[in-house]
Parts: C-alpha cells; sequence; structure tokens
C-alpha cells in the first residue's frame, strides 16, 4: 500500500470514527433527555426525544454503508480491520441505547396520566451512571484507553446493585399500593432500560479491549476464553 493511498485510507477510517461519536452523542442526549422528561413528567420534552430517534437510526444505516464501503474497497488488515469491525458491531449498542431513550420518553408520557405520588426511587441517580458508563465507553474507544475499559467494567457492579436495589423498591410499592401497580409497573420498565442501557456500554468496551489486543476476554478476570492460546 503506497503512503498517499495509506494517508487516503486512515483519514477515511478516521471520518467513520468521527460519525460514530456524533451518533453516540445524540444517544447519550437522548438517554439525557428522556431521564429529564421522566423525572419533570414534562410530555413536551419526552414528545422531542421520540421525534429525535429517527436521526439515530439513519446515522446507524450510514455507518453501516461506510463500514461495508471501508471493506470492500479497501480490504483493511490486522487491527484496522478490527476497527473497522468494532465499529460496526458498536453501532448496533449506541443505536439500542437510543431506542432505550426513546423508550423511557414514550414511559414517561404515560406515567405523566398515571402518577399519583412521588418516584419512589432514584432515577436520576441510576440515569446519571447509565450515561456515564456510556461516555466512558466511548472515550476509551477514542483514546484506546483500557483504563477507561476496566472503568467501564467496574462500575457495571454498582449498576447492578442498584437495579436490585430499587426493583426490590418497587415491588414493595406494589404490595403496599395496590392501586399503583400500573405506575409501578412502568417504573419498573425504567429501571431495566436504564439498566440494558450499561450492559451495552460494557459490550462497547469489551468490544475496545478486542480491538486494542486482539483477544476475547472475560472481564471479571481478563483470562483468555479456553479456545484462545495466550
Amino acid at each position: 500500500m503506497t503512503s498517499g493511498y495509506r494517508q487516503a485510507f486512515h483519514e477515511d477510517l478516521k471520518a467513520l470514527e468521527q460519525e460514530l461519536i456524533e451518533m453516540a452523542s445524540l444517544s447519550e442526549r437522548q438517554v439525557a433527555d428522556s431521564v429529564e422528561a421522566l423525572l419533570n413528567l414534562n410530555v413536551e420534552l419526552a414528545e422531542q426525544v421520540i421525534k429525535n430517534d429517527d436521526p439515530i437510526d439513519v446515522r446507524d444505516m450510514e455507518i453501516e454503508q461506510h463500514c461495508l464501503r471501508i471493506l470492500a474497497l479497501q480490504q483493511p488488515m490486522a487491527k484496522d480491520l478490527r476497527t473497522v469491525g468494532v465499529i460496526m458491531k458498536m453501532t448496533t449498542d449506541v443505536e439500542r441505547i437510543g431506542d432505550l431513550g426513546t423508550d423511557i420518553a414514550s414511559i414517561a408520557i404515560k406515567l405523566s396520566r398515571l402518577m399519583v405520588g412521588s418516584i419512589p426511587i432514584d432515577i436520576a441517580k441510576m440515569g446519571a451512571l447509565a450515561r456515564r458508563m456510556f461516555r466512558e465507553s466511548i472515550e476509551a474507544f477514542v483514546k484506546r484507553d483500557l483504563e477507561t475499559v476496566d472503568m467501564v467494567v467496574r462500575s457495571d457492579d454498582e449498576m447492578d446493585q442498584l437495579f436490585r436495589d430499587y426493583r426490590k423498591q418497587i415491588v414493595e410499592l406494589m404490595k403496599k399500593y395496590p392501586e399503583r401497580v400500573e405506575e409501578a409497573s412502568f417504573l419498573l420498565m425504567v429501571v431495566m432500560h436504564l439498566e440494558r442501557i450499561s450492559d451495552h456500554a460494557v459490550n462497547i468496551a469489551e468490544r475496545v479491549f478486542f480491538m486494542e489486543t486482539a483477544k476475547l476476554a472475560k472481564f471479571d478476570t481478563r483470562e483468555p476464553y479456553p479456545h484462545e492460546e495466550n
């Protein structure tokens, strides 16, 4: 590969990475705005979140097409190939995070008609943690930083504990106030969505680890899977 051709390839790859970063920014905004809409029962903001889902879907398709074009025309090798493959997979997680934000916005609209008391759990805390994990997973990709990968993975334990605690509190609310079961059911869906966002962030971190090391690892031990060679 000539130096000029290689420079053009890496410029194309950088453009692809920038497209992913911009898509991730849109998805994170979906999560932030949907949580805000829920906390304030802001129907107008929730409706705007729902409208903003389409541009993310368009970005998803555009990035996939860009990846396929690079693979077909430039035939990258080794780490460059892993990078393109990882970006293609990451868009699935990023798009799904945007979808989950949209789902939370839809729930906010429903709860605006149902809420008969205050929200019994700290949605703001869980939403902030989900967003932080997502941001850090993208930062790990941008900086090729395995320490940030580890930060995302460690944060997943905190998210899992919040999910268990909040799920228990919501079930107790259902038992104590049967008339609030429908409302509580929607709140349970919200905490499930936020926990799922953190799972997608871990998926992204896992892909970054593979991109940088060419290894698939168990995140609790960082040991290679049995079928891999050390």
